[in-house]
């Protein structure tokens, strides 16, 4: 398929943000947009480059009823040369294929997905941040749009992508976070969407989340939905723990969304020789740890924030300070190594790095 395009006239586009140091993180987005339609007996068509512009939607949009959405995060990065890179997007095309699939809906011609998010990110590329640290968010989508009650499949769908530049993810920045261990509610269950990056799984975490940010913690800790002891996800991202000389991280299996960040993360550590275990790892141990002085570090994985340190736990009434508080230098290099593989600061022995321009 050919994509139109429909470019913005340059007196009609948007002011662009002078002062990267205040961009936030999806507040601001470009001119341009992707969507492409799709239909049971038709396929995917009408793949349009077009204008940044409300969705028209009918009140019985599948979507709005039954929670037939997926996404997908990634990022575009300027280089110190001008170069324009993606990280790893054939990941993000083939989970987002994966969360279609378990939610019934249709999938995606995995090169046509990068090929529109690069033309996407070349036509607003006078927005992708200068500064190292700043980037320009990207963010596929997918809904059912077929207008009709009564649940079932839906049989049309809408695909779009939108981008827009952003700074840390975090209000702390590349600082310590405090996160919340909850008892009492669960993000996903065995069987379950936990492993898709559903719209749905995300409504339910936020609850759990405001009780954290009222005690004043960044995010949840989620523990299994069975036993309610075995450590899976930390908010929107994947946790670590560097535990003496051992890098544990929960293992794949269902519950757990399978994050780019975190498979980078495995890959890197690995091929310095570090001793990387993925398995489960009960939240019983993870305090020990801290208590006994054996837990170094604990640090979250995701495309927005990259690595972000973790630097207290609070768990049955107590908080737990993990390296007194402060970001390890695990968590640092980790965060500076992607950094420059993603900005095309240092050699790419992976192959991750996408050159687009």
């Amino acid at each position: 398929m050919e994509i139109i395009v429909n470019q913005v006239p340059e007196e009609k586009r948007k002011v662009k943000p002078t002062d990267e140091s205040k961009l936030g993180f999806g507040k601001v987005f470009t001119d341009h947009m992707f969507t492409m339609r799709y239909r049971s007996d038709k396929g995917w068509y009408d793949p349009v480059l077009g204008p940044y512009s409300p969705l028209s939607l009918d009140p019985t949009a599948q979507c709005l009823h039954y929670g037939q959405e997926i996404f997908e995060g990634m990022k575009a990065y300027r280089g110190e040369d001008g170069s324009i890179y993606l990280f790893r997007p054939a990941e993000n095309a083939k989970r987002m294929n994966v969360s279609a699939r378990r939610l019934c809906m249709a999938e995606l011609d995995e090169s046509f997905f990068v090929e529109a998010v690069k033309q996407l990110v070349l036509i607003d590329r006078d927005w992708i941040p200068r500064t190292k640290g700043a980037s320009l968010y990207i963010r596929p989508a997918m809904i059912a749009t077929e207008a009709a009650l009564g649940v079932h499949p839906a049989n049309e769908f809408l695909f779009f992508v939108i981008v827009g530049p952003v700074g840390a993810y975090y209000p702390e920045g590349f600082n310590p976070t405090k996160i919340y261990v909850s008892e009492d509610y669960v993000r996903s269950a065995p069987g379950g969407t936990g492993d898709c990056k559903a719209g749905g799984n995300y409504a339910a975490s936020l609850y759990a989340m405001q009780l954290a940010g009222e005690m004043g913690y960044t995010q949840v800790l989620w523990l299994d939905a069975v036993e309610r002891r075995f450590v899976e996800e930390v908010g929107t991202s994947n946790i670590f723990f560097l535990i003496g000389d051992e890098l544990v991280t929960p293992p794949l299996g269902g519950t757990i969304l399978p994050g780019v960040t975190r498979n980078s993360v495995l890959e890197l550590t690995r091929s310095w020789g570090m001793n990387v275990v993925e398995r489960r790892i009960d939240i019983n141990e993870v305090t020990e740890a801290a208590t006994n002085g054996s837990l170094k570090e604990v640090f979250a994985s995701g495309t927005a924030a990259v690595v972000s340190p973790v630097g207290h736990i609070y768990y049955k009434g107590k908080e737990y300070a993990i390296n007194d508080g402060k970001t390890g230098p695990l968590a640092e290099k980790l965060f500076n190594e992607i950094l420059d593989l993603q900005y095309g600061l240092s050699p790419d022995p992976f192959g991750w790095r996408v050159k687009i321009a």
